[in-house]
């Protein structure tokens, strides 16, 4: 049986840079991964090839047994794949509802039921009037979930959407986050606050410059020599 997103010797480059460098995983139905890695290490390249932002140079992506790997963004979308952002950029100057609405009309072709949904799974229906640019960060990033999840995924994929939070704060989108994947929504997460993905994610893969470093169990995979010499040098 396939995998819900498969990814087969994927690579991307950027001129000389090598991004991403022949990288194979796998995501299950159901499944959280958590991906870690230092900045460069090709993480956030490998998220935007998975939406569809970006392309590969060479490989490909299966998404529920079909190649996705040369389709445009917005086919992922409709197709089942959201993501959000590391840095918020809602259109502060509309509503956190007017914002929700225009993804849901984007991904789904719907409208007010499912932007007024996707606020009430993130806990955000309160704000739903409030101007997008009058949030605080926490809020911004419950909109970021809200509009993901406007577009009906089947897949979200998350980018550091733990950064700039208060340890409180954290605690708080985790909960979300578990919630949605109990509603059956896959995750691949990548994330440097490493106790928010070990109290979820099923499966650790962590990236260095670009290739695949190492992957399995996640408390396994955050002890590893090689994790901590990526990170601290091996000489330490």
């Amino acid at each position: 049986m396939p995998a819900l997103i498969e990814l087969h010797g994927v690579s991307k480059s950027f001129g000389s840079v090598r991004a991403i460098q022949d990288v194979s995983l796998r995501l299950e139905a159901g499944e959280a991964l958590g991906i870690v890695g230092p900045n460069g290490a090709g993480k956030t390249t490998l998220l935007n090839l998975v939406a569809g932002s970006q392309r590969a140079d060479r490989g490909s992506i299966v998404f529920e047994g079909r190649d996705i790997t040369r389709l445009p963004g917005h086919h992922h979308v409709r197709r089942g794949i959201a993501r959000t952002f590391q840095i918020p950029r809602p259109f502060s100057g509309l509503t956190a509802y007017e914002n929700v609405l225009v993804a849901a009309t984007y991904g789904r072709g719907e409208s007010d039921s499912e932007a007024v949904a996707a606020l009430d799974r993130v806990g955000l229906l309160a704000k739903a009037n409030a101007l997008a640019g009058s949030l605080t960060l926490l809020e911004r990033k419950r909109l970021e979930l809200a509009r993901a999840l406007a577009t009906g995924p089947k897949v979200l994929l998350l980018d550091e959407i733990g950064g700039g939070l208060t340890e409180p704060e954290v605690l708080e989108v985790v909960a979300t986050i578990r919630d949605l994947r109990e509603h059956g929504i896959s995750i691949i997460w990548i994330e440097h606050i490493v106790h928010a993905l070990l109290a979820l994610v099923d499966r650790l893969v962590a990236l260095a410059a670009g290739r695949m470093l190492i992957e399995g169990e996640p408390q396994a995979v955050i002890d590893s020599p090689e994790l901590r010499d990526v990170y601290l040098g091996s000489d330490l």
